[in-house]
């Protein structure tokens, strides 16, 4: 007998995003994350990108049939317990993965908005937001906007509001369909990070965290995937929050400056301690 057989598989997560060929955003964010906290990665690339720790230079969606031949091919052999997705490239994409999605209604799905590169290079145009609005926001379970994205994505025109107040544009997010909105709040003016989680009654929970001196990429792929991956453990919905967090933050508090951009969180920082605790 092989006892492999009787081994189980750890929970499943399938995100849908580009390649960052940097490793610090992305679907390599994404897979080292999901895995650095016990899951299992199946990944569908949406695009293709020419980028480094300072931004992106270009980018190439993916035909959305083989995003369509990706992702049936995976499920069709594999459970899924989470969906997680990021950038998706293209109107078409984003129809294909909503169609998708819809045939597994009862799968979570953690949906990081991702509109634009953290040095603001633009990837969401107004025709691109429009479509998630009317196609991914009505099936996702959590999303997980910083304040720039969510005054972008819970707007009705071209013109961006940012004096929005946040809790009015988690309001608008949750109108489209969104079962909770966990709003980030890293770009915001405060003397501490504060990441807010709404759902259709209102504020559900708040947490401050220290802010930390630089800019980081792939900070939101990060939470995002770490949310999916908690999720996938069978936490609820508020305590998977909380542990999403705390990993992102200690992912940042380690994280190092590999090139002449932004640093990168360090998924990995648990396997990088003494057993003492202390740094190795």
């Amino acid at each position: 007998m092989d006892f492999r057989s009787t081994q189980l598989s750890p929970p499943i997560v399938l995100t849908f995003a580009a390649s960052d060929p940097s490793g610090g955003a992305g679907i390599q964010a994404d897979l080292m994350t999901i895995s650095s906290m016990g899951c299992h990665a199946l990944s569908v690339i949406t695009a293709l990108t020419v980028q480094d720790t300072l931004g992106i230079d270009s980018l190439l969606a993916i035909d959305a049939d083989w995003v369509d031949d990706q992702a049936r091919t995976l499920l069709e052999d594999m459970p899924v317990d989470v969906f997680k997705i990021g950038l998706l490239g293209s109107i078409e994409n984003i129809a294909v993965i909503a169609a998708i999605l819809a045939d597994y209604p009862d799968v979570p799905l953690v949906f990081d908005p991702v509109l634009a590169s953290g040095r603001g290079d633009e990837l969401a145009d107004a025709e691109m937001i429009s479509a998630l609005q009317e196609m991914l926001l009505p099936q996702t379970t959590i999303l997980t906007p910083n304040s720039l994205e969510a005054r972008r994505l819970s707007g009705e025109t071209d013109e961006v509001d940012n004096d929005l107040p946040l809790n009015e544009c988690a309001r608008r997010l949750i109108a489209y369909g969104c079962e909770y909105v966990l709003l980030t709040g890293t770009h915001e003016n405060t003397p501490q990070v504060v990441n807010d989680l709404y759902a259709s009654d209102g504020l559900v929970r708040s947490d401050n965290w220290q802010r930390l001196p630089g800019s980081y990429h792939g900070s939101g792929c990060t939470l995002a995937s770490a949310l999916a991956a908690s999720l996938a453990h069978r936490l609820s919905v508020s305590e998977a929050v909380r542990e999403a967090q705390e990993y992102t933050w200690k992912t940042l508090a380690a994280g190092f400056r590999p090139g002449m951009g932004q640093f990168i969180p360090d998924r990995f920082f648990w396997a990088r301690r003494t057993e003492d605790g202390s740094d190795a």
